[in-house]
């Protein structure tokens, strides 16, 4: 794991830890990260029309109102 030294800010930073439920910064921070990183992961899924084994999903504009 590396070791970074950067500003946050504290407001955001105790508005994600509540969110989180986490107790320090760096707790935070990481979850922060990993839950960022999951929801990528999770979009990207979605955007395979072989998941949902539907025809329908291969098309753009219907895989866009299916996220509204």
């Amino acid at each position: 794991m590396a070791r970074t030294v950067i500003d946050l800010d504290d407001a955001q930073l105790e508005a994600a830890a509540r969110e989180l439920g986490t107790k320090t910064k760096v707790d935070t921070v990481n979850a922060a990260l990993a839950f960022v990183a999951e929801r990528r992961r999770r979009a990207e899924v979605f955007d395979d029309p072989f998941v949902w084994g539907s025809p329908d999903l291969a098309d753009p504009e219907v895989r866009a109102a299916a996220r509204r």
